[in-house]
């Protein structure tokens, strides 16, 4: 677990990592499906999200859902991700 580190100007890799309490200023932030990465009390500022592998897999598989007409399963996985917990 990586504890207060201020990242600037990096590029980071998220699967499976785990951050508390840092901050992230101008990054790539880059996730490629693997274990999802975990943040606790962190800041973000400027940065630039990035899907790579089979997370960009898995984001084409829902464009080409939603393209053929199954957008209603589509909205729900949308909606399971913003709702507050």
């Amino acid at each position: 677990m990586q504890h207060g580190v201020v990242f600037n100007h990096e590029t980071v890799s998220l699967d499976g990592e785990s951050f508390s309490g840092c901050e992230f200023r101008d990054c790539r932030m880059v996730y490629a499906g693997g274990p999802p990465p975990v943040f606790r009390d962190c800041r973000f500022e400027g940065c630039d999200w990035k899907m790579e592998d089979a997370a960009t897999r898995t984001l084409a598989h829902l464009k080409a859902m939603w393209n053929v007409g199954e957008k209603g399963p589509v909205q729900a996985l949308i909606k399971e991700v913003t709702v507050a917990r």
